[in-house]
């Protein structure tokens, strides 16, 4: 959550993120913090750490947009009714499931309460799809991506 909070205010978004809104302030942030119109070193230096950040601020605004997770709803119930859960990882607020297609998603907000019981219960997938799952602001994990 302290991550979506620090890339809306990175890109002044109040609400609900709007794609062409984000890529209109994405392209502006890019051409101001571009590392090559500076010449001092510092500044240089200082201009590829914010360009990182908006980088990495943009793909992740984009991934949980509502546009994006609209498209890809399909894909997101085939894999939480129809894979199993096959691995789990959880730090902070975050609950990162693996599920046996090779998916991973990324759930905001899961406390460790929720997460103890998620871990104990009979059916990890039913527990889940009863009160994660549907539930929590989730992103598709770009780590899947790139292992594969």
């Amino acid at each position: 959550m302290k991550r979506i909070k620090q890339y809306k205010k990175l890109f002044n978004i109040e609400g609900a993120i709007d794609l062409k809104e984000l890529k209109k302030t994405y392209r502006n942030l890019v051409k101001e913090w571009h590392p090559d119109k500076f010449q001092d070193e510092e500044k240089k230096a200082e201009a590829e750490e914010v360009s990182t950040e908006i980088i990495d601020g943009y793909h992740f605004l984009v991934s949980i947009a509502p546009e994006t997770k609209a498209a890809n709803l399909e894909a997101y119930k085939t894999t939480i009714t129809e894979f199993q859960v096959s691995d789990w990882h959880h730090k902070s607020m975050l609950l990162e499931v693996t599920f046996t297609d090779g998916n991973t998603y990324e759930y905001f907000g899961v406390n460790k309460i929720l997460f103890g019981k998620f871990i104990n219960a009979k059916s990890m997938n039913n527990f889940g799809k009863r009160n994660i799952f549907n539930k929590f602001l989730y992103r598709k994990s770009m780590k899947a991506s790139v292992m594969a």
